[in-house]
């Protein structure tokens, strides 16, 4: 009898155990599958501490900024950008926006690549920036939404730091096993030193190899240049574009000039506007 009763206490003992340990499981699924509140408001600027500032070149440094906890996700949508508050060299509030290269499966922080130009007036305010400081920043903005798998194929059109939004739908993409779209992307500068990202880049294009491909477009190429020279022209967004089709959309994110540019071309190889995407 005392053998019967001790096994019983055994059993209860255990069930007990492991429903606690079920119950935890439980709840720790239920934490980290809800909805987690965004730190960006787009009605007030909220300031995020710079924790952590890496020199790229001789004019581009990546920023990383803190989030209020580890667990905290930014709240900016795929393919929209925020905007953020500096001051110039004068003193002056300046606001510009920019889109961070990090996605809000990236916990904990956020990060911007910026090029600052000499007379750019928030290029000033980053380019003062020391770890410590605090970035004002409002947001979400954008009139892009992406859903996974809304197209067959994207081709995008980058120059410069226009690289950043394509950038950021890239890695959204390849990064989400559900999601199938593929990506062709075209991106344009001077000098083989402002390519933005390039490391990235190949990286994405190196895991993905059948689901990604960039083309390095120079102005001014080094020698042995195997990529693209001059501007982008009609023959190579035929040539590394998806055609035109109902199911595929060409992103294009670049200075005015070379928007300007870029829309003329689409439009004579057949892209109409609902094929189109500005940032």
């Amino acid at each position: 009898m005392e053998h019967f009763q001790s096994r019983r206490v055994e059993i209860v003992t255990v069930a007990v155990a492991l429903s606690a340990v079920g119950a935890a499981t439980a709840y720790y699924l239920y934490v980290s599958k809800k909805p987690k509140k965004a730190c960006l408001d787009p009605e007030e600027f909220k300031e995020f501490k710079l924790v952590e500032r890496t020199q790229l070149s001789h004019n581009v440094a990546k920023f990383k900024f803190a989030l209020p906890t580890p667990t905290s996700v930014l709240g900016l949508p795929i393919g929209q950008h925020m905007s953020c508050r500096g001051k110039d060299q004068n003193g002056e509030d300046v606001v510009k926006p920019y889109t961070p290269t990090t996605l809000d499966s990236d916990l904990g922080y956020f990060e911007l690549v910026i090029k600052m130009y000499p007379q750019g007036r928030m290029s000033h305010h980053f380019r003062e920036m020391r770890v410590g400081d605090y970035l004002a920043v409002k947001g979400p903005k954008g009139r892009f939404r992406y859903q996974p798998g809304q197209v067959r194929a994207f081709g995008m059109l980058a120059g410069g730091t226009g690289i950043t939004p394509m950038f950021q739908v890239a890695r959204a993409i390849l990064e989400n096993p559900n999601d199938k779209t593929n990506i062709h992307l075209i991106y344009a500068n001077v000098a083989y030193e402002d390519i933005l990202l390039k490391e990235e880049l190949d990286e994405l294009t190196s895991r993905f190899p059948s689901r990604m491909s960039v083309y390095y477009v120079l102005n001014q190429p080094p020698e042995g240049w195997d990529g693209g020279v001059g501007f982008v022209s009609k023959e190579m967004i035929q040539a590394h574009c998806p055609a035109p089709a109902g199911d595929i959309k060409i992103l294009r994110c670049g200075p005015p000039p070379m928007n300007k540019a870029m829309a003329t071309h689409l439009e004579a190889l057949g892209y109409n506007s609902e094929m189109q995407f500005q940032f």
